[in-house]
């Protein structure tokens, strides 16, 4: 072959090549009636798509890092679900009555109830200038050596609140490849310990009561026991997914004593709406589809407004991670950050859930975009980097700017904390799991001796007996017996 003929290849390669990867982006389609969000690309788990009003984005995971078709966003390899995964819509167990009545703030008063029309006013009719701006740091998901080191950079210590006190954050726990070492420390240090679930199942909003329990409760209880925090430490629980669980997940809430619930997704709008209970009918749009139409008297809702910045590359998303600031550099992602937390700062100061999962930490520019966005934020003086529980402590007794300095509920001398202090090296433990016809090893460490099996539902303590859990008629607190034993020693 000639020079001028491989040349000539080389180039029809290219040419067929750079057609096919834009055959495959046009002929990919978002999902009718499926919202905004994210979807697998059929060809490779290193991309995926961002559907925003019914056009796909394709995006690139950042290197090392793979399409969980499952959760919804790029992990770890190992951790990855791989796509397109078909779904099939389960029988809705409980038909959607519509009982639950508009507010009537002249019916709620806190500390028990607190509702308004819309659900932008400020808790007592407070002016924003006088009360602070609380931004919430979440983060869902398994904690371990993989975000570990990503997510003590940020509240470590380096960062503090203007009483002086470390910033602090919300992590909502799901089981699979968790390090229960490492959450042990985070609750010891002050950081909030808050349920996703077990298995993180698809479709888990449209079961029953039991399977809610065993999901909810079974986190709660493999918390309890391989992390020794206590269950009246653990007040909060997030939806797999943002998909609330219609009526019973919130019975299953009311049940088992849990103080809130973070999953439900508020519509862009331009004030952003603040935590309400649910003795009332939500006060916005129910962009799931799955929220409670029932009343749940004192259960609050802690919602998650969604991101956007108007004329300003980015989307919509209720979860960071999920933005298109892939393409930004640091000073772009502190602007964006900036203009968004400004629709709250200016206006009515509801509280700026910053929602994250571990592969924001993954892209260099996105951590250090809001490591900027830390060291500016934390430099005003009426912004504080508050748990989700604390917030709803200030919402339920509201306080002033001036006042803050002495509120017990933010003062990190005053808080103590059951969580016992952790070990210094914890038992890593193999463990034998089977999902479906497939038997594989899974790892967790933890301050405990090691289970038989790896615990899952039915059986939280990886005892090897099918179906030993049952949480039915259970307290918040377990009955004192062989745990404080084992607290003991």
């Amino acid at each position: 072959m000639n020079k001028f003929s491989f040349i000539v290849l080389v180039l029809s390669i290219t040419t067929i090549s750079a057609q096919s990867k834009d055959k495959e982006k046009e002929e990919f389609e978002c999902p009718p009636n499926s919202g905004n969000g994210n979807f697998a690309d059929p060809v490779t788990c290193r991309r995926f798509y961002q559907c925003v009003d019914g056009y796909p984005y394709l995006n690139r995971c950042p290197s090392g890092l793979y399409f969980d078709d499952v959760q919804k966003f790029c992990t770890f390899k190992d951790e990855a679900k791989c796509g397109p995964i078909a779904t099939t819509a389960s029988p809705v167990t409980e038909a959607p009555s519509d009982i639950a009545q508009r507010c009537n703030p002249a019916e709620c008063e806190l500390p028990y109830c607190y509702c308004s029309k819309d659900g932008t006013n400020i808790p007592k009719d407070l002016n924003a200038e006088d009360i602070p701006q609380m931004i919430l740091l979440t983060f869902d998901g398994a904690v371990n050596h993989n975000n570990y080191p990503q997510y003590m950079k940020v509240l470590g210590g380096k960062y503090t609140n203007p009483n002086g006190c470390p910033i602090k954050g919300t992590f909502f726990i799901s089981h699979e490849y968790s390090n229960y070492l490492h959450i042990q420390n985070l609750s010891y240090t002050g950081h909030e310990i808050a349920v996703e679930t077990i298995s993180l199942q698809q479709g888990l909003q449209d079961k029953g009561y039991e399977e809610w329990v065993g999901e909810m409760i079974g986190m709660r209880e493999i918390l309890r026991h391989f992390s020794n925090i206590s269950n009246s430490e653990i007040n909060g629980m997030r939806a797999p997914f943002l998909k609330p669980g219609r009526n019973t997940q919130y019975k299953v809430i009311e049940d088992f004593g849990f103080i809130y619930d973070s999953s439900i997704v508020v519509p862009p709008n331009k004030v952003p709406s603040w935590p309400y209970t649910l003795d009332y009918k939500i006060p916005h749009e129910c962009k799931s589809g799955t929220c409670p139409t029932k009343t749940f008297p004192g259960v609050w809702e802690v919602p998650l407004n969604t991101h956007y910045v108007e004329s300003f590359e980015g989307g919509i998303c209720p979860y960071l991670d999920q933005c298109v600031l892939h393409n930004h550099d640091p000073e772009e992602v502190l602007e964006w950050l900036q203009e968004d937390f400004s629709r709250y700062y200016e206006q009515n100061k509801a509280p700026y859930m910053m929602a994250f999962h571990t592969n924001w930490f993954q892209i260099k520019e996105l951590e250090q975009g809001l490591h900027k966005f830390l060291e500016w934020a934390t430099s005003l003086p009426d912004v504080w980097f508050v748990t989700t529980t604390q917030a709803l402590q200030w919402i339920t007794d509201p306080k002033r700017n001036k006042e803050l300095n002495t509120f017990d509920a933010w003062d990190c001398r005053k808080q103590t904390t059951q969580t016992q202090r952790p070990c210094y090296n914890g038992n890593k433990c193999g463990l034998a799991f089977k999902s479906g016809n497939v038997t594989d090893t899974r790892y967790m460490e933890t301050c405990r001796e090691c289970p038989n099996k790896f615990p899952w539902l039915g059986d939280s303590e990886g005892t090897g007996i099918s179906g030993r859990d049952n949480y039915i008629y259970q307290s918040k607190e377990p009955a004192p017996s062989e745990e404080n034993e084992n607290e003991k020693k």
